[in-house]
C-alpha cells in the first residue's frame, strides 16, 4: 500500500491516547514501542518495552529455503532498526492446496533457522490457504531509553547504510528470466542476512535514530526520518553503495514496480539536483527487500560508528546529513 493511503489509515485506527504506547504508527516508524509497568504486574524500577511488527510477502526468489530465510530477515529488521533484541515470532503463511509438500518444508526450515539465528523464540504460527505468502510476526524487547524511532534525527547529524541498494532490480531481473539463479544468489544471501550487528554497532556509537531500507525504498524510508524529525536529508547519490550488477539493470529499466509509484508519490517532497543519472536515482526509489539500517548520530560520534561497524566487517558508507527543514524533505546530489 502506498505510503499516504497507509497513513491515512493508521490516523483513523489507532488509539493514541494511550500513554504506554510510546511509538504508533503515526510517524510511520519501524515498529510500535510499548512500555510495560506496574499494570502489566512488572515491579517498580523494572525498564522494559515491547517492540512489535508483523511482515509477510509472496516469494521474491525461486528457491524456497532463501526464501524462507530473507522473509524471517525482513520480519526481524524491523526491531533491529528501532534498536531492539527479537523475543519471540509467530510465523504467518499462505500456500495453496496443490502446494508442494517439501517446498512448504524448505521455506519453514528457511525462516526457522534465521529466527534461531537471531535468538527469538518461535512460539508458533498462523497458515492459510492462499496464494503464497510467508513472514513472522516479530516481538522484541527494549530499553526504553535506547529505542532507536525514526524522529530522533538532529540537524547536522550523519547517515550511514549498510547495505547496498538493488535488490529490486535484481529480483525483478530474475522473475522476467534476465539473470539466472547464479546471478541472483549473491543478492539472496544479502537479502537473507540479519541487521543484529549493524544494530549492535549502532548501540555500541551513541546513535538516536534508524530505519531499514525495505519497500518503500531508500527515499521513502528518508522520507519517514526527515518528516517525523521535521528535517530535510540531503543525499550524496553518488556515496549510495549499490548492489554489483544493480546499476547495469537499472540503465535497462529492471525495476520492480515501487521505484515508479515511490518516484510518482514522493515527488513533490524531492529535489533531484542536475546532472544526475536517471537510473541512479530511479534505483533511490525502487523498492529494497530486507536492506540495511540507515543509522542516523551526530558527526562527532561518526568515528566511533566507523570503527563499530569496521570491528564487525560491516560496510562503512556515510551517504547524506539532515539539515534544518526546508521546501523539500529530501535533496538528492
Amino acid at each position: 500500500m502506498p505510503q499516504g493511503e497507509l497513513a491515512q489509515v493508521l490516523r483513523e485506527v489507532t488509539d493514541r491516547a494511550d500513554e504506554r504506547m510510546i511509538v504508533g504508527p503515526q510517524t510511520l516508524d519501524d515498529a510500535g514501542v510499548v512500555v510495560l509497568g506496574a499494570r502489566e504486574g512488572l515491579p517498580s524500577g523494572v525498564h522494559l518495552a515491547l517492540v512489535q511488527t508483523v511482515d509477510f510477502f509472496p516469494p521474491v526468489v525461486d528457491d524456497p529455503r532463501f526464501y524462507g530465510a530473507i522473509a524471517a530477515a525482513n520480519s526481524l529488521s524491523d526491531v533491529y532498526a528501532m534498536g531492539g533484541k527479537p523475543f519471540t515470532a509467530l510465523s504467518l503463511a499462505g500456500f495453496p492446496k496443490d502446494f508442494p509438500k517439501e517446498w512448504r518444508a524448505e521455506i519453514l526450515r528457511g525462516g526457522y533457522d534465521k529466527i534461531r539465528e537471531s535468538g527469538a523464540i518461535l512460539c508458533g504460527g498462523h497458515t492459510v490457504e492462499s496464494e503464497v505468502q510467508f513472514g513472522y510476526s516479530i516481538t522484541g524487547l527494549i530499553d526504553p531509553a535506547r529505542v532507536t524511532t525514526n524522529a530522533g534525527a538532529k540537524a547536522g547529524d550523519v547517515a550511514y547504510l549498510t547495505k547496498p541498494l538493488g535488490m529490486g532490480c535484481l529480483t525483478t531481473a530474475a522473475k522476467l528470466k534476465k539473470i539466472t539463479w547464479r546471478e541472483l544468489e549473491p543478492a539472496a544471501r544479502q537479502m537473507a542476512t540479519l541487521n543484529d550487528k549493524a544494530c549492535e554497532a549502532m548501540h555500541a556509537a551513541g546513535a538516536h535514530a534508524c530505519t531499514d531500507i525495505t519497500g518503500f525504498g531508500l527515499v521513502g524510508h528518508a522520507m519517514n526520518i526527515a518528516r517525523a524529525s521535521e528535517l530535510a536529508f540531503e543525499i550524496r547519490v553518488g556515496d549510495v553503495p549499490l548492489f554489483p550488477g544493480a546499476l547495469e539493470l537499472a540503465r535497462k529499466g529492471l525495476f520492480s514496480g515501487g521505484a515508479k509509484r515511490g518516484r510518482t508519490t514522493l515527488a513533490p517532497e524531492v529535489e533531484v539536483g542536475g546532472g544526475l543519472e536517471e537510473a541512479r536515482v530511479n534505483l533511490l526509489f525502487d523498492a529494497e527487500t530486507s536492506g540495511g539500517l540507515l543509522i542516523v548520530l551526530p558527526e562527532a560520534h561518526a568515528a566511533a560508528l566507523e570503527r563499530e561497524l569496521n570491528a564487525r566487517d560491516l560496510p562503512v558508507v556515510r551517504i547524506g546529513r539532515f539539515e534544518a527543514r526546508r521546501e523539500k524533505r529530501i535533496l538528492l546530489r
